[in-house]
């Protein structure tokens, strides 16, 4: 089976100077203009963004992705307010500021031209999309990969510097439109629209990619490859062996549930079970 190489070099190593990266997400509270917003100061929820880094990063994390996850239910890119990108800009830059590891952005649904402005804006060294290329019906309806107009923005910016993680197969959605190719096909198209890093996914937030998936991703591209959803103390073993690197969340927050905050000792526990298949002491 042909790989497609964006003939770069590797972007983990680029970004983390390490073949393999740990990363832990930040997810945003709701921020005003979202609907589950409910007149919490401004600075209650940097503080909250803000603790959550600081008990990654602590705990032995390579970096972060910053994401507003609190603002369910998600718009679509043309129907999001400017006011998205401005806080989870000050967002970067504090957690940029305090804790100089590499951060990602990652702007739900599908908005890699604000995400571009804010890691621009913050520091940020890359940017998270869960549909480059392709399309396939989300929550939110229909949704289209945008590599064209984002890399087109990327150029206007002059920030070629910031790179693409791009999600295959992504989470949350129905995949009937492309049903009649593999997902090895959508994963060379990825490389083809120039995305920098792949990630392979299970169904929904907490959920685990397959070692079927992963593989299957793993087959079609030279790209770096992470998983990006279910990644657990019990499994990250097995995925490392397969992959540069995790995005963790939900099994590192209190009781395993994504809006809860950032349990020290789960973290803990998750890179004690890391390190062997990092090589780390």
């Amino acid at each position: 089976m042909q790989k497609i190489s964006s003939g770069t070099s590797s972007a983990i190593r680029e970004i983390f100077k390490a073949d393999k990266a740990l990363l832990g997400m930040i997810h945003c509270p709701s921020f005003p203009g979202s609907p589950r917003y409910r007149n919490a100061s401004i600075d209650t929820i940097y503080d909250a963004c803000m603790r959550d880094a600081d008990a990654l990063i602590g705990g032995g994390l390579d970096g972060l992705v910053i994401e507003n996850h609190g603002d369910i239910p998600f718009s679509k890119p043309e129907d999001m307010g400017h006011e998205t990108a401005a806080f989870m800009s000050v967002v970067t830059d504090r957690i940029k500021t305090a804790t100089g590891v590499p951060l990602g952005i990652n702007v739900l649904a599908n908005a890699p031209i604000p995400a571009l402005a804010i890691a621009l804006a913050g520091g940020a060294s890359f940017i998270r999309v869960n549909q480059w290329a392709n399309a396939y019906v989300a929550n939110e309806g229909f949704m289209e990969g945008r590599a064209g107009e984002a890399l087109r923005y990327r150029s206007l910016l002059r920030a070629e510097h910031i790179k693409v993680f791009a999600d295959s197969h992504v989470k949350h959605g129905a995949h009937a439109i492309t049903a009649d190719r593999t997902i090895p096909e959508q994963t060379r198209d990825l490389a083809f629209f120039d995305a920098d890093v792949v990630i392979a996914t299970g169904q929904r937030t907490g959920n685990a990619a397959t070692i079927e998936e992963i593989d299957e991703v793993r087959s079609a591209t030279d790209l770096p490859l992470m998983v990006g959803s279910g990644v657990t103390k019990d499994n990250i073993g097995e995925i490392l062996a397969r992959t540069n690197g995790v995005i963790v969340a939900s099994s590192l927050k209190e009781g395993g549930v994504w809006w809860n905050p950032v349990d020290p000792e789960r973290v803990k526990a998750f890179m004690d079970a890391a390190r062997p298949a990092l090589g780390r002491d």
